[in-house]
């Protein structure tokens, strides 16, 4: 039986729910990872409000789509980060350059989605930590070992109080590896993974296209951490170094050729999701693949339309039987 196949809405948040729901299903999804911004879910109405929860579970029946994850990735930002104004763009306006009331408010707000998932009958949360050691990515000016152990140590001191939430409500939090997260890459994440060991309600949300381009093989990757992925992605993504072009982005904002990389529409970069397909396959994995649509030099309704039959094409069953089992005697 093939997988669930969803959209995740972050990159459709200028459309309201019903005609987001109506989108979905018209380019062939099953379902929607629902976004926690603009007019998609409203965590703490979710949260505090039955009817308002209601009227979720009826526009999402009203399409025949299921939603078995939301994803909370710009308020998971606000608790990790800090003093970013960044961060303005995430937190309500009139927390604007007020650091210790946004971080305060992502982590009111992380807790209420644990809260809304359970009312909404969801189990997963995809989203991202933060960090406050990104910044020293490059070991200049000199980092200590203390330095970066103490970020870690601060990302799990933060997320603790919100895990304990999440584990009341039954719901588990898969953090998206991604740059700009404290853990970015396989032995940021390994290092992460070995904090939070503890946590059992603490995953992963994999995505091939961050790894992609940074030079890691996210077959090896899925396999590696397998037993903590809790909800996958389908993203692509296509290294275009030419010369001139750096792997860092050169501040060359997505979608811009310059660039030594970009994230592209599924089958339309470099990622092998075959080999990705046969490691969920290989451990019985039965969770979503869901479509996280980016790519900046194509329309998103064609591209998304595509990349749904791409992920039904490539979403092959695993053999129940040995291959060379009917020439036994």
């Amino acid at each position: 039986m093939a997988r669930l196949l969803t959209l995740m809405t972050s990159q459709w948040a200028d459309l309201d729910l019903d005609t987001m729901c109506k989108t979905a299903k018209e380019l062939g999804y099953d379902g929607i990872e629902l976004a926690c911004q603009g007019k998609h879910l409203d965590v703490k109405r979710a949260a505090t409000d039955m009817d308002y929860v209601q009227e979720v579970k009826d526009t999402l029946a009203k399409y025949d789509l299921k939603c078995v994850a939301v994803a909370a990735h710009i308020i998971g930002q606000c608790v990790g980060d800090y003093n970013d104004p960044r961060l303005n763009n995430f937190a309500p306006a009139e927390l604007a350059d007020k650091p210790d009331e946004i971080r305060a408010w992502g982590i009111e707000y992380m807790k209420y989605t644990a809260i809304a998932c359970k009312n909404l009958g969801i189990h997963i949360v995809t989203g991202f930590v933060g960090s406050p050691i990104w910044k020293y990515l490059y070991s200049f000016p000199q980092t200590t070992e203390e330095m970066i152990e103490k970020g870690f140590q601060e990302i799990y001191d933060l997320w603790c109080p919100i895990l304990d939430v999440f584990k009341e409500n039954d719901v588990k939090f898969a953090l998206e590896v991604h740059p700009g997260e404290i853990a970015f890459d396989y032995y940021s994440t390994k290092r992460l993974l070995e904090k939070f060991k503890d946590r059992p309600e603490f995953g992963l949300n994999f995505d091939p296209s961050h790894l992609q381009w940074q030079g890691i093989k996210p077959h090896l990757f899925l396999n590696d951490f397998i037993d903590r992925v809790y909800h996958v992605h389908m993203k692509d993504a296509a290294v275009t170094l030419d010369g001139r072009t750096g792997i860092l982005g050169s501040h060359i904002d997505f979608g811009d050729l310059r660039r030594g990389w970009n994230f592209r529409s599924l089958g339309h970069g470099d990622v092998n999701f075959e080999e990705i397909i046969r490691v969920l396959n290989a451990y019985n994995y039965d969770g979503p693949l869901s479509v996280e649509w980016e790519d900046s030099g194509m329309d998103r309704i064609a591209g998304a339309r595509e990349a749904a039959e791409f992920v039904r094409k490539v979403d092959f069953a695993k053999s129940d039987v040995k291959f060379d089992a009917a020439i036994a005697n």
